[in-house]
């Protein structure tokens, strides 16, 4: 798998450089993400996979190079253009609303659709995914545990029925039981092939199980990509062990 060329169907970051004020924290980023893949990437903390993810979700504006998805360039478009162009986005730390319902903060996810698909409500896969959520609708989204939180967030995500899912880190600090819920949403998308996903994930276990490609980040450069099958104790040692 090459990171160059364009495939008009899906994501391409080609040379991106971005970071916050005069900190430079991405440098000639080049990667794809193919439609009904997932890609996983992987890196210890601090090395710019948030700040990537936030990159391609229009929320840091690159210094150099562009994002195309779907066969558009969307480097210089805003979140919600993004949003409306089918790229989810789940980030680090949930961040959901804590004073409304659960009903309420899946209902946002549809603020990106169009007013016949908004007007259908929230679709019943999502429930189906989480059917946690559905006994939960009137309770507060603060009420809820952490576990339950990212359930939401990842289901307010899935709302809209996105082409392309970023998660970042969706498994970090959750007990066991809904770790293992949140993998299995992620193997039906996988099993669909209706999405691609770009996943942050620490888990080297599950990045190699579920990913059908990986890309390594360290200091702001990709210094490892290939199929998960092929990832090595020795590049897990070299970029991977604190």
């Amino acid at each position: 798998m090459s990171s160059t060329g364009t495939d008009g169907a899906g994501l391409e970051l080609k040379e991106l450089e971005a970071g916050y004020g005069e900190s430079m924290i991405l440098r000639d980023i080049s990667l794809r993400v193919k439609p009904g893949q997932v890609v996983c990437l992987m890196g210890r903390n601090g090395v710019g996979k948030t700040t990537l993810m936030k990159t391609v979700m229009g929320l840091i504006k690159p210094r150099r190079g562009s994002v195309h998805y779907a066969g558009r360039e969307l480097t210089a478009s805003p979140p919600d253009r993004r949003a409306k162009a089918g790229i989810g986005y789940v980030p680090q730390g949930r961040d959901i609303f804590p004073q409304l319902t659960v009903e309420e903060n899946l209902l946002l996810g549809l603020e990106s659709t169009d007013s016949r698909r908004r007007k259908a409500g929230i679709p019943e896969s999502v429930y189906e995914q989480f059917p946690v959520l559905k006994q939960m609708l009137q309770r507060k989204g603060g009420d809820l545990s952490g576990g339950q939180q990212q359930q939401l967030a990842i289901a307010r995500a899935l709302v809209s029925e996105p082409k392309l899912l970023l998660l970042d880190e969706p498994m970090e600090g959750i007990q066991p039981s809904i770790v293992m819920e949140i993998e299995r949403v992620i193997e039906r998308i996988k099993a669909s092939r209706s999405m691609a996903v770009l996943l942050v994930e620490q888990s080297l276990t599950f990045a190699t199980s579920i990913a059908n490609y990986y890309y390594v980040l360290d200091k702001g450069t990709i210094v490892a990509e290939g199929s998960s099958s092929a990832l090595s104790e020795e590049q897990v040692r070299k970029h991977l062990a604190v």
